[in-house]
């Protein structure tokens, strides 16, 4: 994953409030070409003239900034910070085609583009930019920060981090792993052709071929992050290649900046998480592994949305910005 910094232009920010009293306005990007739509969280004792430090809150796969990101991103600006949660391409109110086409080269590039638009902003301090990222969102962060001098500091809470052997255990083994990538080229080919893009159920309880197979409540329940703006239905079939070959791994040893991860054994992939860990260049880094009763993964679904573990890896992440930033 080795990417070229792209160039970025703003447009208009109508501010709006939200339903919680903080400021918060829409604003717009380029990422190599294509407009990128975020939120941009502030302080509620926000005042204009102070450079403040800023956060770009990343959340898991195939999901929009009004899901996990936005609630992290409205929690952390709280705290004092300028938050950012934003569309990436292909997703949300973001351009991109083809749509819903999970493709992490493409999200870790938006993160850098994101980080050159922070600067650009008077508010911010372009010196004390970070990044928190949830699950599948923590590889995306944790290589852009490996590869981008500019992002200061790093906080990953429940992430999802894998290698070909973990994929092999969530996507039916060698063969499984293989039929998708198969069809994902075929996905890629079609569409290149005729222009026609193959989509599947993003999650589901009752087809084993969906992009998520199970009864994962986050995904399923309109009161958590079944919403509007979020599809359900619609995974891009190209996208398996994209997913199944990323290795994250490798980028530890080429991260240099400050970092916590927060995880625990409740969550998804533990021992990955604690080998990336072990592997990160900077000496500058902590686990906080929390206690938990929950088998892998229920707790991970929590640190989405979930009371006790979204304010634990808001507190966490508030001290280490606090001291990092």
């Amino acid at each position: 994953m080795l990417f070229a910094l792209g160039l970025l232009s703003c447009q208009s920010r109508p501010k709006v409030l939200t339903e919680k009293n903080n400021k918060m306005e829409k604003v717009n990007f380029k990422s190599e070409g294509l407009n990128i739509v975020g939120n941009l969280y502030y302080p509620s004792n926000y005042e204009k003239g102070t450079a403040y430090r800023a956060i770009i809150v990343v959340g898991s796969w195939t999901t929009v900034k009004e899901q996990m990101a936005g609630l992290y991103a409205e929690k952390f600006a709280k705290k004092g910070f300028v938050t950012l949660a934003f569309d990436f391409r292909n997703y949300g109110e973001s351009e991109g085609e083809p749509r819903f086409w999970e493709n992490p080269t493409m999200k870790v590039q938006d993160i850098k583009n994101a980080v050159t638009y922070l600067q650009t902003l008077p508010e911010i301090n372009s010196e004390k930019i970070g990044t928190f990222a949830v699950c599948a969102g923590a590889m995306y962060s944790l290589i852009a920060a490996a590869e981008d001098s500019r992002i200061k500091a790093v906080v990953t809470a429940a992430s999802w981090l894998q290698d070909e052997e973990a994929v092999k255990m969530f996507y039916g083994g060698e063969e499984g792993v293989k039929s998708k990538i198969e069809a994902a080229r075929k996905a890629k080919t079609t569409f290149a052709k005729d222009g026609v893009v193959e989509y599947i159920e993003t999650i589901s309880t009752s087809n084993p071929g969906a992009a998520m197979y199970g009864p994962y409540d986050y995904y399923l329940n309109p009161e958590r992050g079944a919403i509007k703006q979020w599809s359900n239905d619609k995974f891009a079939v190209m996208s398996w290649e994209d997913w199944l070959t990323l290795n994250p791994m490798p980028y530890a040893s080429k991260l240099n900046v400050p970092t916590l991860m927060i995880h625990s054994n409740g969550c998804v992939l533990p021992q990955y998480t604690k080998i990336f860990y072990e592997k990160i260049a900077t000496a500058d880094k902590h686990l906080e592994w929390v206690e938990t009763n929950l088998e892998s993964p229920m707790q991970q679904f929590n640190f989405y949305d979930q009371d006790h573990e979204v304010n634990l890896a808001v507190q966490k992440g508030t001290e280490w910005f606090n001291k990092k930033l």
